[in-house]
């Protein structure tokens, strides 16, 4: 028979085992450690520890475990978004003009100073797309339709200073036969000659988009307005797609058991 330790001392225990084997081996010890391991303070202070917050300290989340294995898994789903490794892992749909090239960032720095490239386009419509498996990257059917976290997209896009430019985004979350649930899809960005050439951000979080979401189509792209030859188009670079905790949304009890979320996170941290 195990020994009887103090709830500080095994809650101290379990910060130190590894987060898989806490829910998989350690739950199941006894009733005690179940307890421990279901409790918010093991999970708040795992957090703490690895430094996962929430961007507004007013709001905490409901759920510490689930906003845990978020924060742990949350990644950038988008391949090569930065022009590391040319063109790989970007269809291309349209290709016009002088076609899309990739070019160094130099006369204006971008605001994150890792980025050194971004995709240039011409004077004819250039689009590129992304299609993401959220199954094959780890996010099951089950918990996208229960949990509906935050899907987070943010594409930065700059033009030429000497010649006019458009910039165009459009991402939709797609059912299972790649029909469009919900999409983003703003009005065309227009830049006139002898702008500031500045670096800016387009943004979107998808919330309560309903069940059914099995992939994200990303789509971007655009061109110049005075049809110069070469690349005086838009210039796009350091897109992301995230899957995000929601802090301000109450999921309810019972949406999702212990239990249940941890099969969807098991053998594979599959979510």
């Amino acid at each position: 028979m195990l020994p009887v330790l103090p709830l500080d001392v095994l809650e101290e225990m379990l910060l130190n085992v590894p987060p898989l084997q806490v829910v998989c081996v350690c739950r199941l010890v006894c009733r005690e450690w179940k307890e421990v391991v279901d409790s918010d303070s093991l999970w708040r202070e795992r957090c703490r520890r690895e430094g996962y917050q929430t961007c507004d300290a007013t709001k905490l989340p409901k759920d510490w475990r689930l906003f845990y294995f978020l924060c742990k898994k949350r990644r950038n789903l988008l391949k090569n978004p930065r022009a590391d490794d040319k063109f790989k892992g970007w269809q291309i749909m349209e290709n016009g003009g002088d076609k899309w090239k990739i070019e160094p960032v130099e006369e204006v720095p971008h605001p994150d100073n890792t980025v050194q490239k971004y995709f240039a386009t011409s004077y004819s419509t250039c689009r590129k797309s992304q299609l993401i498996d959220l199954e094959k990257e780890g996010y099951r059917p089950s918990f996208m339709d229960d949990f509906q976290p935050d899907i987070i997209i943010s594409d930065w896009y700059a033009p030429r200073w000497d010649c006019g430019s458009e910039y165009e985004i459009c991402v939709e979350l797609l059912n299972h036969k790649k029909k469009p649930i919900k999409k983003f899809s703003p009005d065309t960005v227009v830049f006139q000659q002898w702008n500031d050439q500045k670096w800016n951000q387009m943004t979107h979080v998808f919330k309560n988009y309903g069940p059914g979401v099995r992939y994200i189509r990303f789509i971007h792209g655009g061109n110049d307005t005075q049809f110069w030859a070469g690349w005086y188009g838009i210039r796009v670079t350091n897109s992301s797609v995230e899957i995000c905790p929601s802090v301000d949304r109450d999921f309810g009890v019972p949406i999702y058991s212990p239990k249940r979320l941890y099969l969807n996170i098991l053998p594979t941290c599959t979510l």
